[in-house]
């Protein structure tokens, strides 16, 4: 029992150390280290169940210590186990975004399309060519309004700011 248990730890201090190797793996090879951790930590469970056979069997005055010590084995095992899941949910999200920001990225935004629209509909309603020039021009100089009026804001606060400061 105490080779199995000793072997056992050295493999949970190996998948603790590449865990830190996982961090710094690149995206290629961050699957290969993944399969393997997730190899050693099966080989580690397959072991603790060995270990807790052998632990029923050994003496009654030294199970109690030696069941323990596989209890914090155990432990140690699911929390490498929980601590790889967390780390393939972040790279999955990591990676669902990076596919949604090219798909952004790649998405060509035009507006034509729904200007032709906006024009059909209003046509449907009965308004004339003229009336939705007339409207498009209110819009173009609303716009210069709206900007001079921001503008004009921005002059006054920085004078409030300058001298009543």
């Amino acid at each position: 029992m105490e080779g199995l248990y000793q072997h056992t730890n050295k493999q949970v201090h190996e998948v603790q150390s590449y865990m830190g190797r996982l961090e710094t793996s690149d995206k290629e090879s961050v699957h290969l280290v993944e399969n393997e951790i997730q190899a050693r930590i099966d080989t580690i469970f397959s072991n603790l169940e060995r270990l807790e056979i052998l632990s029923s069997k050994e003496p009654p005055n030294k199970r109690q210590n030696a069941k323990l010590r596989v209890d914090q084995l155990k432990y140690d095992v699911q929390h490498l186990q929980t601590a790889l899941r967390n780390f393939q949910h972040r790279r999955y999200l990591r990676e669902q975004q990076e596919r949604q920001r090219e798909e952004l990225l790649a998405r060509t935004f035009t507006t034509n399309g729904t200007h032709k629209k906006i024009l059909d509909v209003a046509n449907m309603l009965g308004l004339s060519n003229t009336v939705m020039r007339l409207i498009e021009k209110r819009a173009f100089q609303d716009k210069f309004l709206m900007l001079g009026g921001m503008a004009v804001t921005c002059v006054i606060m920085f004078l409030v700011v300058q001298y009543l400061t």
